[in-house]
């Protein structure tokens, strides 16, 4: 056995390593880990970072008991890459190939998962998945499906080729089919003599995507509206059965992505319809959570963190009524705007991170792998997680010099990858690069619905004719990005533009006239 003791600015972190399981009662344990990643949820949808239409008391608690942070980021402004980005440490857009709904991490794939289980943790998945299964079949599209048998009793690689010992949840979002639980590598409660069937979205749409039918049983088993609930339940069930070992739980709800779906005793809870009232059912799911911790005795050794795979899809209902989910940020999900990619981020841990506090420095949600390691003491790969850095000491010192000073937003529309450096981001094009700025994605609430203001475009929701050809925002001077300076600072576009093609490897060029 090696018990190492590892001490960073204003903490000492004790980690113990086991060679056997059986013996991790005898020794001084490790911190747990528990992440929450909800789905599309903005920071004005949470009380602590001032949402008054909706109550998060439980995620409240976590801000109030922990670390607030005011500039984290998703490295994508949706799920699948920024979820990728999670777990591998590293930027989407460095996969090497087109994503077609393989799974994107596989055995051969360094995990934040796999380096903690290496280290002797119990490693759990539950929730919204949504990275894949399966290997690819040519010509058989994405948002079929059907390039794998679902019925088969062993469906691989999935969640626990990525290093989790145990997994339960959704394999996809709540309204891709199947419209399953999955656990392990199975659908849960299927009925070997009522095969699930996956329909297209040409045979039968579904929000945009086909439907899956028959195994009445394991369709039954994964009601719309109790999907959080369910999934809170399955951790419970892990946090008791492992309270005597050291384990790291990634916990993935599914609200308040749509379908919005919530359970008749949380409907009418607000007064903005439907999200909100889906919202306060995550909350509530969270609190299950949290009081299974405190149950078992560890909230002073698990470190929780909370937060947002992205920012939020605008809800109609919810802002004709006057709710903001990304506060007065310009954009929402699927954009490189701000109200695309940043999110809600809290971090408590007793004892090491201060309670009550709040950080302006820039955080990135592809930090956790480094951060983890740097908590746990656990090995990193070498070559891993190349766009993680370790925040455990902004997290101990709110106060601290940043750890990030710089990272890239993943949007969905070419050319996709925008450049945060300082207090500057810089986006190599017009528009959002996302659904705000695109009259083809009806499905989504425009730039004149939301009532935006940006120097580039007109109220109607126009591009202005003289438009530079791309973006530079100063955060600190502009934080809700009304004003494309990029004319004003062709220099700092050159420079930022040479940068973000450094980082991405490709060939160099100054689009200094484009800024014009």
């Amino acid at each position: 056995m090696k018990l190492s003791f590892l001490v960073f600015p204003g903490v000492l972190v004790t980690a113990c390593f086991f060679l056997h399981a059986e013996s991790a009662s005898m020794e001084v344990r490790p911190p747990n880990l528990v992440y929450i990643v909800a789905d599309d949820l903005g920071i004005g949808d949470v009380g602590a970072y001032g949402a008054t239409a909706i109550r998060t008391p439980n995620v409240d608690r976590l801000a109030a008991q922990g670390l607030r942070a005011t500039n984290a980021h998703a490295s994508a402004s949706v799920c699948t890459p920024s979820r990728y980005a999670i777990l591998t440490g590293e930027n989407y857009w460095r996969y090497p190939k087109p994503w077609e709904g393989q799974c994107l991490v596989d055995e051969s794939t360094p995990t934040v998962a796999r380096t903690l289980r290496d280290a002797g943790y119990k490693t759990g998945y539950f929730g919204k998945w949504h990275l894949g299964w399966g290997v690819t079949i040519p010509g058989q599209p994405r948002e079929h499906r059907s390039a794998l048998d679902w019925n088969a009793p062993v469906i691989k690689p999935g969640v626990l080729e990525a290093g989790y010992d145990t997994y339960f949840g959704t394999p996809w979002s709540a309204n891709e089919p199947p419209l399953v639980f999955m656990q392990d590598r199975a659908v849960y409660a299927l009925d070997p003599a009522d095969p699930i069937r996956i329909l297209g979205p040409k045979e039968e749409k579904y929000f945009g995507y086909g439907t899956s039918k028959g195994a009445a049983a394991a369709h039954a088993a994964r009601p719309l509206d109790h999907i959080d609930t369910i999934v809170a339940d399955k951790v419970v069930s892990f946090i008791q059965a492992n309270k005597d070992h050291p384990f790291y739980i990634h916990i993935a709800l599914v609200s308040p992505h749509v379908p919005i779906a919530p359970a008749p005793e949380f409907k009418k809870r607000t007064k903005i319809g439907d999200y909100g009232d889906y919202v306060e059912q995550m909350d509530a799911a969270v609190g299950k959570v949290l009081d299974a911790i405190n149950a078992a005795g560890l909230a002073d050794n698990t470190l929780v963190i909370f937060t947002s795979d992205n920012g939020a899809i605008i809800n109609k209902g919810a802002h004709q009524a006057g709710h903001h989910s990304n506060a007065a940020l310009l954009g929402q999900k699927t954009d490189a705007w701000e109200g695309g990619v940043i999110i809600p981020f809290i971090v408590r841990w007793p004892g090491k991170v201060p309670a009550g506090k709040t950080t302006d420095r820039l955080i990135s949600l592809n930090d956790f792998y480094a951060t983890a390691c740097a908590i746990t003491g656990a090995q990193m790969p070498a070559g891993a997680a190349r766009d993680s850095i370790s925040q455990l000491p902004v997290w101990t010192q709110p106060d601290a010099p940043a750890a990030r000073t710089e990272m890239t937003y993943n949007a969905i529309t070419n050319p996709q990858v925008a450049l945060r450096s300082g207090d500057w981001v810089y986006i190599p094009a017009q528009g959002s690069l996302g659904v705000t700025t695109d009259p083809k994605q009806a499905w989504a609430m425009q730039f004149d619905q939301l009532g935006l203001e940006n120097s580039d475009f007109a109220p109607d929701g126009t591009l202005k004719p003289d438009a530079p050809k791309v973006q530079l925002y100063n955060l600190a001077e502009d934080p809700d990005q009304h004003a494309n300076v990029a004319a004003k600072y062709p220099e700092r576009v050159a420079e930022l533009d040479q940068r973000l093609r450094e980082i991405r490897q490709k060939p160099k060029a100054t689009p200094a006239s484009d800024a014009k």
